[in-house]
């Protein structure tokens, strides 16, 4: 049992890396929007103001966006480890994803909107292709 469990691992070990680099990216976001909080010397649990020329507010509605998608991103995760979709097709398109959304970030922090939406549209198109990919192996 132990053997199979290593080679699906292996199998799939670039899309278990794009899961730990979201995970990562989700750490990064959460530790900039506090630094960010406190430098501002935001009140926590207050709303923030909705300025775009704010860092503190852009800080923020990366991580929100991040958050909105997360969920998305694991179950087409495991809906293609589990549908035995093809690894490596998987793996690059989860890889996709995560470069998409770190773009995004680093897009959202500098303030530069429409390659920010360029970098959702990677995001999009990766968890589009994951869930083609997936549900493509229940097809053949």
């Amino acid at each position: 049992m132990g053997e199979k469990v290593m080679a699906w691992v292996d199998l799939y070990s670039s899309t278990i890396l794009a899961v730990g680099l979201m995970g990562l990216t989700l750490l990064l976001q959460m530790i900039v929007v506090g630094v960010a909080g406190m430098k501002a010397k935001h009140r926590p649990g207050y709303p923030i103001e909705p300025d775009h020329q704010s860092f503190l507010f852009r800080a923020t509605r990366a991580q929100a966006n991040s958050n909105e998608s997360i969920a998305i991103f694991i179950l087409l995760v495991l809906f293609g480890m589990l549908s035995s979709a093809n690894p490596s097709y998987l793996g690059n398109l989860a890889l996709l994803t995560v470069v998409g959304r770190i773009a995004h970030m680093l897009f959202y922090y500098i303030g530069v909107g429409l390659a920010r939406s360029m970098a959702f549209a990677v995001t999009l198109f990766g968890l589009l292709g994951m869930a083609l990919l997936s549900m493509s192996a229940w097809l053949t």
